[in-house]
């Protein structure tokens, strides 16, 4: 377990150290995943707000404020937990938890095509994460 903690980190910690162009695709992809997947419940602005919000049993959370809550700074490695999901111990597509294991999800997107090799989409997968991560870290509030 530690040691695949380590290695998560060793690669979000790698990722996050990428060029700015990267960066600027990467934030879009964000953008463009949030704004498929995610809005829906977060709202487009990520407030908390989006159309399932009345249909769900615990309120989604302002992704604006994350940074706010945690003493100004961003948790990059609690919100690659949650997003992820995987490691949280729970089975099914939403786990014992309202939010989908998107780690799961976007894996299993990248696997389409006959011969998709796991280690490719999971890389396609952590891809994923981090465009939202960085998304998420760009929308914060000031």
């Amino acid at each position: 377990m530690t040691k695949t903690l380590s290695l998560l980190a060793f690669s979000v910690n790698l990722l996050f150290a990428a060029p700015a162009s990267w960066a600027q695709t990467s934030i879009a992809l964000g953008r463009a995943d949030f704004r498929d997947n995610c809005a829906s419940c977060h709202g487009l602005a990520g407030k908390g707000d989006g159309p399932m919000r009345s249909a769900l049993v615990k309120p989604p959370a302002d992704l604006t404020t994350i940074a706010q809550r945690h003493g100004g700074q961003f948790p990059q490695e609690l919100i690659w937990e949650l997003i992820d999901g995987r490691w949280s111990g729970d089975g099914g597509p939403h786990g014992s938890r309202e939010m989908p294991v998107w780690g799961q999800e976007f894996k299993k997107r990248a696997m389409g095509q006959p011969g998709d090799s796991s280690v490719t989409a999971e890389w396609s997968a952590r891809n994923r994460i981090i465009s939202l991560l960085k998304y998420l870290e760009d929308i914060q509030v000031k």
